[in-house]
């Protein structure tokens, strides 16, 4: 492991996280400072580098920061646990695609009502124009 500390500014260089996101996640406990520089910037070590890189995973599977937080405050195995949230995780992301369909359908429904009010944008369709199907 290299010794060599950076501030957060440097630390959201290299992981691409905004400086205030850093400090949130210092501040809420899921990175770790190694202390602070003589002009009273934030350290950091590796180790944050991939902390940081561990939250963006789990982001990016649809976990929340409070969930992250959760699994960090334990000392039990976070295996189990994990797999709660990542099912959680699941059940959400499943849910907001059907109202996102529910959505689509509705924009369809209004379209195919609505369809002398609305006329083709350009005269170009796009992909599920109800209006671009009536006349092919």
């Amino acid at each position: 492991m290299s010794t060599r500390l950076m501030t957060v500014g440097e630390l959201s260089r290299r992981t691409g996280a905004p400086i205030k996101t850093l400090r949130q996640y210092t501040d809420w406990g899921l990175i770790y400072s190694v202390g602070r520089s003589a002009t009273n910037y934030r350290l950091f070590d590796s180790d944050a580098l991939w902390c940081v890189q561990v939250i963006g995973q789990l982001r990016g599977l649809g976990l929340t920061v409070a969930e992250i937080r959760e699994l960090t405050g334990t000392a039990a195995p976070i295996g189990p646990r994990l797999a709660e949230l990542l099912h959680r995780s699941r059940e959400r992301l499943v849910r907001r695609v059907a109202e996102l369909q529910q959505t689509l359908r509705r924009i369809d429904e209004f379209e195919a009502i609505h369809h002398t009010e609305l006329p083709a944008w350009g005269g170009t369709c796009w992909a599920g124009d109800p209006r671009c199907a009536e006349s092919a």
